[in-house]
């Protein structure tokens, strides 16, 4: 029996595994203040239970996150067919002194680990502290265009 949209059993799939444990920024799409849609491409890493990214404390989107939390994100694959795993949650704003440790762990899991290095280097000196962004998926969904399609394509 196939997992159904929305479970969130289907983080545990080893396409929704390979996804989390990807190079690819999540796209990240949550509500401004005056109601219109955002969504920005952001690093993040997978604890096993949480989505979390850290963003500098003056990035204008966590005006938007604290009025209003509720948030998704998508992460997708450019290959054919194409992966892609969706996730809605809430957002929870953490600040944290210096560079968060998940960001750290982003930074080395995108970039070899010499630039990891003088890429967390050059931005201490340029901030002093970020906030964390921790998602708790509450929905997930999977498409693999094989035996996963859009809604649209479904039965």
């Amino acid at each position: 029996m196939s997992i159904r949209q929305g479970d969130l059993a289907l983080l545990k799939d080893p396409l929704a595994q390979a996804l989390l444990r990807s190079k690819i920024p999540a796209r990240f799409a949550y509500v401004w203040p005056d109601g219109s849609p955002r969504v920005v491409p952001i690093w993040f890493h997978w604890n096993g239970r949480e989505i979390v990214m850290a963003t500098p404390p003056k990035a204008p989107k966590l005006k938007a996150l604290a009025k209003n939390p509720r948030v998704s994100l998508t992460i997708d694959a450019n290959d054919f067919p194409p992966g892609v795993l969706l996730i809605r949650g809430t957002a929870r704003l953490e600040p944290v002194d210096g560079i968060a440790p998940e960001y750290e762990l982003c930074a080395q899991r995108y970039f070899d680990a010499k630039l990891a290095e003088s890429w967390l280097k050059q931005l201490r000196g340029m901030i002093s502290s970020q906030v964390r962004i921790t998602i708790t998926p509450e929905w997930a969904a999977l498409l693999d265009f094989q035996t996963r399609f859009p809604s649209a394509l479904s039965g």
